[in-house]
């Protein structure tokens, strides 16, 4: 019978929750997992009956994998004040995808597991990262020469056809139109609204997209109005985002971006043809050029009228001074006329009679020629003439073996019949 082991494991096993007890009294009373400054970036940040509940991930260098993972939470009594700080020095809402500098404490809980509790946090952190990104984008255009281009195109002299990028509905829309509709100068303007989620994840793809159906028919407006207006400034990062800057950088028409507050500049507001700081300024500035085009438009028909009342006044003049010297001007000047038609009557006279003595000796010299040549004279001179079917021969070519010819002489003719044709 085989001898029972000395070492049974049943004997010092430990239950599951004792062993967690282990693990709890080993991290929560380890001073270095407590009270630590962690470097995070946030993920799946959610709000449960005042609790904030997150997990903390950190991302390889070429931000291609997550490299560490943990669960954390703010509770209630906590989060408010926090949150509260956070977005009052940031200008933008505690929540996903930030990167964070927080206090955090490890806290293991038997049936629970692992959870790190924030018990601050460091904004200036995270304010610092964002302008990092902002400079980085700003720097990006730059470099690829975009950056002045919106800023370069030409502004219509009375922008009148506006495409507008907002969410319907929106106060700060209402408030865009309402100042353009009713400006005080009776100025008419031509709106369309190409509706954009203004906040949340979506609004990078949603005002591109808005964009992209404006270029297509970018003959049809003069310039692009953004507007966000009212609201909280904590989703303005959504503009601080390269695709969509680059975008505008690039778009065919004027942009003017009215997205923010005074002291909110986004990267959209660096690469815009203008910004300005509330839709309202956005249809002020509109209705400043329209007046600004109205009254150039008022001096320069001022100035034609001025230019017309002068012509007439000089032309009145003129016609008074033709119409006294008129009758005496016109008596000189038919005396003038007549002595001109008597002196071209006679050099017409004595040019004719000599045209017609030139062309008479030019046709009896013509005369003489042909006598000379005509075969009569030919024939007085010793010549003698051969044809043959009508024609003179002027080259042997001309015939062949077995033809007739005729020979003119002086004083007869002659025919004879071509034996032999032989060529020089």
């Amino acid at each position: 019978m085989a001898q029972s082991s000395l070492f049974d494991p049943q004997d010092t096993a430990l239950t599951l929750a004792e062993y967690g007890l282990r693990i709890k009294q080993a991290v929560n009373t380890a001073p270095s997992l407590q009270a630590q400054w962690v470097k995070a970036e946030t993920s799946d940040v959610q709000v449960r009956r005042g609790h904030c509940y997150l997990e903390l991930i950190e991302k390889s260098a070429d931000g291609g994998t997550t490299v560490a993972r943990a669960s954390a939470a703010i509770w209630a009594n906590t989060f408010t004040a926090l949150a509260a700080r956070f977005q009052a020095v940031t200008g933008t809402a505690f929540g996903t995808g930030m990167k964070v500098m927080v206090k955090v404490s490890a806290n293991y809980h038997e049936q629970y597991g692992l959870k790190l509790v924030i018990t601050d946090i460091n904004p200036e952190f995270t304010l610092g990262d964002m302008e990092r990104l902002r400079r980085e984008i700003l720097e990006r255009l730059t470099r690829e020469g975009i950056i002045e281009l919106n800023r370069q195109l030409p502004w219509p002299a009375a922008p009148q056809r506006i495409a507008v990028v907002s969410a319907a509905g929106a106060a700060g829309y209402g408030d865009f139109m309402n100042q353009l509709d009713n400006n005080p100068y009776g100025l008419k303007f031509y709106t369309r609204l190409f509706q954009a989620m203004m906040q949340g994840v979506n609004t990078v793809p949603s005002v591109l997209a808005a964009l992209g159906k404006i270029a297509e028919h970018r003959q049809a407006f003069d310039c692009v109005v953004i507007i966000r207006g009212g609201g909280s400034t904590s989703d303005l990062n959504a503009f601080d985002n390269y695709d969509l800057a680059a975008a505008i950088a690039r778009f065919p028409l004027p942009v003017i971006t009215g997205i923010g507050h005074e002291r909110d500049v986004t990267v959209l507001d660096h690469v815009a043809a203008l910004r300005v700081k509330t839709p309202t300024a956005a249809a002020e500035f509109l209705i400043q050029r329209g007046t600004n085009a109205l009254a150039h438009l008022t001096e320069v028909s001022n100035t034609i009228a001025a230019l017309v009342r002068d012509t007439l006044a000089h032309a009145r003049e003129q016609q008074a001074f033709y119409t006294s010297v008129m009758p005496m001007a016109a008596g000189n000047r038919l005396a003038t006329e007549r002595t001109n038609l008597a002196h071209s009557i006679q050099l017409m006279q004595t040019g004719i009679t000599t045209l017609m003595m030139r062309e008479q000796m030019r046709l009896e010299a013509l005369a003489d020629k042909v006598t000379l040549l005509s075969p009569r004279n030919i024939l007085n001179r010793g010549y003698s003439l051969t044809m043959h079917n009508g024609q003179f021969v002027t080259d042997a070519t001309m015939l062949k073996p077995g033809d007739v010819v005729t020979t003119h002489f002086k004083n007869g003719l002659a025919r004879a019949t071509v034996n032999l044709v032989k060529q020089q």
